[in-house]
């Protein structure tokens, strides 16, 4: 694939209960939040993705059931998600409790304690955790900005816009608006680079620019990282629908509901909640068997 991948249709939502007013408006506060949680490498959000189970109202506040393709995804990427999202709620007004749950996880208990008892990513993994949250984050920020910037280099280059030896000097000024640049420069902000018009295009992680001889190389490896990235959501998203819809990607909803009674902590029964059909095991960069974390996965 040489270009950005086309997103999927985003799940529908399904509403019940009470349904007041004050509930519906809360409810479309909740799911804008989340909205803003982005998938780390995929530059979508959550929502999008399908990765929102559930959302329930309730007089206390909010309890968010979250949703992986697999049992096995990375417990790095799962514990990102999660906190994101505990972060992001949090944020809304008069949102009152924020409890998120991860369900049918094979670290689903652990994460669920780790982040219901603020504990932080290396309190939650203890002698697991190789890299502070901060450090991992970067690691999938990293690989993002690489991809970002090949699908602009390389529409630059099919555009005519721009010959192979005069890539050094491609500007973001010289860059058409649109998806793919916002893209760029988000994630160029994301890991504290300048998104001047005047900035080089191909940099690398540091902004330092590339010399003419290593081009080559370096456009490669972004590209490597590009496919992988669109591998993974092509997989994320056929795992998903597998497991939660009978493989119809476009039975996936997040089911919203308001009730008058007071939900209790979730947590420790999080990862048994569901009888959706377990994925099949397909492995690929996105996932993890091994109880050892790594960030590079």
């Amino acid at each position: 694939m040489s270009a950005v991948a086309t997103p999927a249709a985003s799940p529908s939502t399904r509403r019940r209960g009470a349904g007041t007013q004050h509930g519906a408006s809360l409810a479309n506060q909740v799911l804008e939040a989340l909205a803003t949680v982005m998938d780390p490498e995929l530059d979508e959000p959550i929502t999008g993705l399908g990765f929102v189970r559930s959302v329930a109202l309730h007089p206390a506040g909010v309890t968010v059931h979250l949703r992986l393709p697999t049992s096995f995804c990375s417990p790095n990427f799962a514990y990102l998600m999660v906190s994101d999202a505990q972060d992001a709620l949090r944020r809304v007004r008069g949102i009152g409790r924020v409890t998120v749950v991860l369900d049918d996880h094979h670290d689903s208990d652990k994460i669920n304690a780790g982040i219901a008892a603020d504990a932080g990513y290396l309190g939650t993994f203890g002698a697991e955790a190789e890299e502070g949250l901060d450090e991992l984050r970067l690691i999938f920020q990293r690989k993002a900005h690489a991809a970002a910037m090949e699908r602009c280099v390389m529409a630059a280059l099919t555009a005519g816009s721009v010959r192979v030896e005069h890539l050094g000097r491609l500007t973001l000024g010289d860059l058409p608006a649109g998806r793919t640049k916002e893209a760029l420069l988000r994630r160029r902000t994301d890991i504290g680079l300048g998104v001047a018009p005047g900035e080089r295009v191909v940099v690398d992680e540091h902004g330092e620019g590339v010399p003419d001889e290593e081009l080559p190389l370096r456009l490669r490896l972004a590209t490597s990282v590009r496919i992988s990235i669109e591998g993974n959501a092509h997989f994320c998203r056929g795992l998903l629908a597998t497991r939660y819809a009978g493989g119809d990607a476009s039975a996936l909803t997040t089911e919203v509901t308001e009730t008058t009674e007071t939900i209790t902590d979730t947590t420790s029964t999080a990862s048994t909640t569901s009888t959706a059909s377990t994925a099949p095991s397909v492995s690929h960069p996105r996932t993890a068997r091994r109880p050892k974390l790594d960030p590079k996965d």
